[in-house]
């Protein structure tokens, strides 16, 4: 049996900062801004990377900047990552799971209008489970969120 929980979509978030300041308004002018990544693992066969962010933008806008061409900050932990965009060092593609509390304390904004197709997430159990009750309490127990 499977309980779908909730999926997520990966978005573009930056420090409320950046956008006050102006200096990011469109996809070109991340060529002067650091892009911040997280470690994906390699057998992850289409992680919601910059890359790929920056080759839907492609098909969206005209002045997109090459990858090569920018300036990047790699961190092995997400939540390092994380931490370095809501300090203002640059900007990230997370998931708008992992970030609604930082996203709806202000902390963090969504940069553009273009995400990316994000993970779905769930309860998988087997079919007559004796503890299938405290299966399905923990599963509705999850999706209550925080």
């Amino acid at each position: 049996m499977v309980d779908d929980l909730f999926s997520d979509t990966f978005w573009p978030v930056c420090s409320p900062r950046l956008l006050a300041t102006e200096r990011l308004k469109r996809p070109v002018d991340l060529a002067n801004h650091v892009l911040i990544h997280s470690y994906w693992s390699p057998a992850d066969r289409e992680p919601p990377t910059w890359q790929r962010w920056l080759a839907a933008a492609q098909r969206r806008w005209r002045e997109v900047p090459q990858f090569k061409d920018m300036q990047h900050l790699s961190f092995r932990e997400e939540l390092h990552a994380i931490e370095a965009v809501i300090a203002g060092q640059g900007v990230g593609v997370f998931s708008d799971v992992l970030v609604a509390h930082d996203l709806a304390a202000g902390t963090l904004v969504k940069a553009f209008k273009l995400s990316l197709p994000g993970y779905g997430f769930h309860v998988v159990s087997k079919l007559g489970h004796p503890r299938a009750r405290t299966i399905r309490a923990f599963s509705e127990w999850l999706r209550s969120g925080p």
